[in-house]
């Protein structure tokens, strides 16, 4: 299993008290938790543009002492992602069929990003799994019938839910798994969908 933390511009967005890095980390280390204990060999990469933290090589309990220790410092940086450096990066670490996990934030933004590209050619040889984090304040939003401003709001959120649906669903077309949830929820989501895909004998 990889799973690749992405740290571009958009992880840095608040959700809640928190940017939606901290949610993403908080998942990969439920995750890497789980798979290490099934045994499963598990690699971490944090990225954007270029490496930030990586952690892969260990096993049993030093998986997450090494885990913790390469995240500590990792940091949103206010750049793009470049998607196909990524999937460069995934099929070089590697050589047979794997769950490659992918930390981001889906919106209309991946349909120019790469993401979708980058989701097509994995899901080719890997199971992949994408991972984004719901903001609370659009839960908020979409109720909100108050005043005219509430109503406006109210409608730029349902569009953006759409949107973000829309890209869901291609993603799901391309065969990926896709997982999003609240801050607080996000790494129970996560963990449910690999357990799922473990039961289901996909992995």
């Amino acid at each position: 299993m990889l799973t690749v933390l992405d740290t571009s511009r958009m992880s840095a967005a608040r959700v809640g008290d928190s940017p939606r890095l901290d949610a993403s980390i908080e998942a990969t280390l439920l995750l890497t938790a789980l798979a290490s204990r099934a045994g499963d060999r598990v690699q971490v990469t944090a990225f954007d543009r270029v490496e930030r933290a990586r952690a892969a090589g260990t096993s049993g309990p030093a998986v997450m002492p090494a885990l913790a220790d390469a995240l500590a410092t990792v940091e949103p940086a206010l750049i793009e992602p470049d998607w196909a450096a990524v999937a460069r990066l995934v099929q070089g670490r590697l050589s047979q069929r794997a769950l490659v996990v992918l930390l981001t934030t889906i919106d209309v933004s991946a349909i120019d990003s790469g993401l979708l590209d980058t989701v097509r050619s994995l899901s080719r040889s890997h199971v992949v799994l994408v991972a984004s984090v719901d903001d609370p304040d659009e839960v908020a939003m979409l109720e909100g019938r108050d005043d005219v401003h509430a109503v406006y709001s109210a409608a730029a959120a349902a569009r953006a839910r759409i949107e973000r649906d829309g890209v869901g669903m291609r993603l799901r077309q391309m065969g990926a798994e896709v997982v999003h949830a609240a801050p607080d929820d996000l790494a129970p989501a996560v963990a449910d969908r690999y357990l799922a895909l473990k039961a289901a004998g996909r992995l």
